[in-house]
C-alpha cells in the first residue's frame, strides 16, 4: 500500500490509511496501525513520518527518482533499436517503479515516436544469446541480412553462415553492434545485431583477442571518425557550431577567434569517409584548412557528388 499509494509529494494520514485498508477488507485502528508502521521501520522498510497535524506517512526508498524514470522512458521511446511495441511495454514496466500518483504523471509522457523503429521482436533474445556467449567464452554463428533496391530483406551471400568470437556489445547511433574476431575477415569486425538472423552460441571456444586489441580504441576508430591513422586537421568554424565541435571532440581543445564570428580549431581524426560526411553536413559552415590532402579529398568528393547529381 505504501509503495503504490504514497511518495514524498503524496503522504497519507493515519485516517486515510485506515480508510484505504477498510476499502480493501483489512480492519485497522490507529493503535494497531502505529504498531505496524513501527514494526516495518524496525525491519528496515523506509516508511517516512512527516510530523504535522495530523502526522503523515510515505514510502521513502525509491530506487529511481521521477526525473530519472522520465529520462529512461524517453530513451526507450526514442530508440530505433527497440520496437514500438516493446518501447511501450518497457515504458509501462518503468512506470511501475513509481507510486500510482507518479505513474499517472509519467504515463502522460509515454508516446509513440515518429522515428523509424525496428520491427524485429526477437532482438532482445538475440542480445541475450550474444551476451551469454561473451560470458561463456564461446563463438556464435548467424546469417546476415541486407536489403535489395526494393527495400526487401535478403540474406547476404546467399545465406552464408558467419562465425564470430564476440568480445563485446556496443551501443552506437541507436543500434547494437556485436564486436569480435572474424576468421573469415582475419580481423576484429563489427556486426549490427538487428541485421543478424538467428544467432546461436556454439560449443567452440572463442578466439582470444589480439594482444594489441583495445575495445576503447576499436570503438573510437570504427564508430566515430578514427578509422585509420590519426592526423591533425585544422578546421574553420562558425561560432554557432561550437557545440558540435564539443559534441564530437570534447572540450580539451584550443581555439583561436577569427573575424566574422568564426574560429579555428585543431582536431585529431582519420581522413575517413565518416569524417568527410560529418564536415559535409554543415553545408560549408565548417571548412578544412589543413592538411592539404584533406582539403583535396573533400573537394574531390564534392565534385563527384556534383557529377552524380547532374546525370540525367
Amino acid at each position: 500500500m505504501f509503495y503504490k499509494q504514497t511518495d514524498e509529494n503524496n503522504a497519507m494520514t493515519t485516517r486515510e490509511i485506515i480508510d484505504y485498508l477498510a476499502r480493501h477488507g483489512v480492519p485497522a485502528n490507529e493503535k494497531t496501525l502505529r504498531g505496524d508502521i513501527a514494526l516495518l521501520q524496525e525491519l528496515g522498510v523506509d516508511i517516512v513520518k512527516v510530523v504535522s497535524r495530523p502526522n503523515r506517512y510515505f514510502w521513502g526508498d525509491r530506487r529511481f527518482e521521477l526525473p530519472e524514470l522520465k529520462l529512461l522512458i524517453d530513451a526507450v521511446a526514442s530508440s530505433r533499436f527497440i520496437t514500438a511495441k516493446k518501447s511501450k511495454e518497457l515504458g509501462t514496466k518503468l512506470c511501475s517503479l513509481a507510486s500510482e500518483n507518479q505513474q499517472r504523471e509519467l504515463k502522460r509522457h509515454i508516446y509513440a515516436t515518429n522515428r523509424v523503429k525496428s520491427d524485429n521482436e526477437t532482438i532482445y533474445y538475440m542480445v541475450d544469446t550474444i551476451n551469454h556467449a561473451i560470458n561463456e567464452g564461446r563463438r556464435i554463428r548467424f546469417q546476415y541480412i541486407e536489403y535489395t533496391p526494393e527495400l526487401k530483406p535478403v540474406l547476404r551471400n546467399d545465406g552464408e553462415v558467419y562465425e564470430l568470437s564476440p568480445y563485446a556489445l556496443f551501443w552506437n547511433e541507436d543500434y547494437y553492434y556485436a564486436v569480435g574476431w572474424s576468421d573469415k575477415h582475419g580481423n576484429v569486425s563489427a556486426f549490427r545485431v538487428d541485421r543478424m538472423k538467428s544467432p546461436e552460441m556454439t560449443e567452440e571456444p572463442a578466439a582470444a583477442p589480439p594482444k594489441s586489441f583495445s575495445l576503447d580504441d576499436y570503438s573510437r576508430r570504427i564508430f566515430e571518425m578514427y578509422d585509420g591513422e590519426p592526423v591533425k586537421v585544422r578546421l574553420e568554424c562558425r561560432d554557432s557550431l561550437a557545440k558540435y565541435i564539443v559534441d564530437r571532440f570534447g572540450t580539451e581543445l584550443k581555439t583561436r577567434a577569427l573575424p566574422g564570428n568564426r574560429f579555428v580549431v585543431d582536431v585529431e581524426v582519420s581522413l575517413s569517409p565518416t569524417f568527410y560526411a560529418w564536415v559535409f553536413r554543415f553545408g560549408g559552415e565548417i571548412r578544412i584548412l589543413s592538411p592539404q590532402k584533406a582539403v583535396m579529398h573533400l573537394a574531390e568528393m564534392a565534385q563527384r557528388m556534383v557529377e552524380l547529381s547532374s546525370r540525367e
